[in-house]
């Protein structure tokens, strides 16, 4: 681990990391790219309703849709805490340690869904394929790009830690071709992918926007890059010995 990924984690354990998220709430706040970016040319008409599951109160997708009525979840104390002191009050701010047993019925918060985001660092793979049939007008979901374009997942754990995984924090979540895989089942095409290489992006089939093709529109994390001096190739040299589930 490298000098900045060393005080990365040692602010995010660290109850300064409250006090560093407030101070940067107050000289502005944005998705780790471009992610704000990308959902202003896909919302369009849809309901003004976002569902965020994973969040940083600074930095999460759905920070720039300033008219949604919002709801952010995450197992974190602390990161709630200090999304009910500085977020407006069109967002409610929910901790859950979510699983298989209550994600539906958070799924099911607004009536109309207009934007999901999934972003757990984990079981992200099962967790949307449960929230799907809520079909929401617009799907944002992290995939992990230390997996390559292999259609993989990691297995179900309703106690996942991607810490207690593995030492690197690398094996979570799922390859973006087994997000397209997923989606495309249930009536979504891929249409965007995050500059940085994380978030990849779903729209119905029936819209005009074009169709990606993942093994085309794939990016390696360049966050995950810069901060572990490593690629995604290394990355995966790292981890391939651990159980995964192909998606089919």
């Amino acid at each position: 681990m490298n000098v900045q990924s060393r005080a990365h984690a040692f602010l995010r354990a660290s109850p300064l990391r409250y006090y560093f998220h407030l101070a940067k709430a107050r000289f502005g706040a944005s998705p780790q790219s471009d992610e704000s970016l990308i959902l202003s040319r896909l919302v369009g008409g849809c309901p003004r309703t976002f569902l965020e599951f994973g969040f940083h109160p600074t930095e999460y997708n759905c920070i720039g849709l300033k008219d949604f009525d919002g709801l952010l979840v995450d197992g974190d104390p602390q990161t709630v805490r200090l999304a009910r002191a500085i977020l407006p009050k069109r967002i409610e701010a929910r901790q859950s340690f979510i699983d298989l047993d209550n994600i539906k019925i958070l799924g099911t918060h607004f009536p109309k869904l207009g934007v999901l985001s999934v972003d757990v660092d984990g079981n992200d793979y099962w967790f949307l394929k449960e929230l799907l049939p809520v079909l929401p007008a617009v799907i944002v979901a992290e995939y992990n790009a230390s997996f390559g374009l292999n259609q993989i997942t990691v297995p179900y754990d309703p106690a996942f830690d991607r810490k207690e995984k593995h030492e690197s924090g690398w094996y979570h979540g799922a390859s973006i071709t087994a997000l397209a895989q997923l989606c495309k089942g249930h009536g979504y095409k891929l249409v965007a992918v995050s500059a940085a290489g994380g978030n990849v992006f779903f729209l119905p089939h029936g819209s005009e926007m074009a169709e990606l093709d993942p093994d085309q529109a794939y990016r390696e994390s360049a966050l995950r890059n810069r901060w572990s001096g490593t690629t995604a190739k290394d990355q995966w040299e790292r981890i391939k010995h651990m159980p995964f589930i192909e998606v089919p």
